[in-house]
């Protein structure tokens, strides 16, 4: 992160590249079918280091491909942080987002976008919409000056590590339990997938309540 901009763009690149290249050319049998769910590289990868596959069909050789993310988010921040005009910036983040979705689309027909095993196509357009998101919300927030709205969304954003944790430890599948009873009851005249949209978005606001809690009392959870 310390080395110039060209390298981290070039390291970066290099991960992606190196990531692409083991799925489709690793021979092992059994784990040789690129794009195929548990039969993959990165399954091969799992049950070397850890014995077993992870659910849901991720893998934790993400961690590599997606290290792109990191560095591309280093960048970001250094461009936001220098003394150029605000609207240079805005265009900088909103063309080279563009460029991201534009080029992982297109590849899209060759490697497929599956964020499960984060293929090359995945990673450049994810990073290309993060790169607009970020113009759009820095436009908004910095320059228009809209300060009370996006406070809606800090609220989870200054407790990140925690509602994470919290959600995937067993904290979303309790506070799941605790809704449904009401939700289903509430709308038990509509559809199966309107129940479970009312459902998903009372969890999400059960989950928000929380950190909102926390945030009042100046609790934030950091390493």
């Amino acid at each position: 992160m310390r080395k110039a901009i060209k390298w981290q763009l070039v390291i970066s690149f290099a991960l992606i590249l190196l990531s692409d290249l083991l799925y489709r050319f690793w021979s092992v049998e059994g784990y040789n079918e690129a794009w195929t769910p548990d039969h993959n590289f990165g399954s091969w990868f799992d049950m070397t280091v850890q014995g077993s596959l992870s659910p849901g069909h991720w893998v934790s050789f993400n961690a590599i491909p997606t290290t792109a993310h990191t560095i591309w988010g280093v960048l970001a921040g250094m461009l936001l942080m220098n003394d150029w005009k605000p609207y240079k910036k805005i265009k900088i983040l909103l063309i080279t987002g563009a460029i991201g979705l534009i080029v992982g689309y297109s590849m899209n027909p060759f490697i497929p976008i599956i964020k499960h095993i984060c293929t090359s196509s995945f990673i450049i357009v994810s990073g290309g919409w993060c790169l607009i998101g970020l113009g759009i919300s820095y436009w908004l927030i910095d320059v228009l000056n809209f300060r009370k709205f996006p406070v809606f969304f800090a609220i989870v954003g200054m407790n990140p590590l925690f509602i994470y944790m919290f959600a995937h430890m067993g904290g979303n599948n309790f506070l799941h339990n605790i809704a449904k009873p009401f939700t289903n009851g509430l709308f038990s005249w509509s559809s199966d997938l309107t129940r479970e949209m009312v459902l998903s978005l009372t969890v999400w606001a059960m989950l928000w309540y929380i950190c909102y809690w926390l945030y009042k009392r100046k609790i934030f959870i950091k390493l």
